[in-house]
């Protein structure tokens, strides 16, 4: 979100994962982008709160948005990850 920007409340329950990825890191790589275009991000990531980064490996790490972001967050994250091809 930007300075001055409202914030808007979503159920967690209708969030959309728009990306897996393999590990954290890259996970909060994208959820940055996202947050600098004023879109709110959300990483799960089942790693037994952290105590086993290996699980990672095998579940991905999710990057979820509120639906009405979804779109938008697809376009950036596809245009990104062309960019960097």
């Amino acid at each position: 979100m930007r300075p001055g920007d409202s914030f808007v409340p979503f159920e967690p329950e209708s969030a959309v994962v728009v990306k897996t990825f393999p590990n954290r890191v890259l996970a909060g790589l994208a959820a940055s982008l996202l947050e600098a275009e004023g879109i709110q991000a959300f990483i799960l990531s089942d790693d037994a709160g952290g105590a086993y980064p290996m699980l990672q490996f095998i579940r991905g790490v999710q990057l979820l948005v509120a639906p009405q972001d979804e779109a938008r967050a697809r376009e950036l994250l596809g245009t990104e990850m062309a960019e960097q091809s």
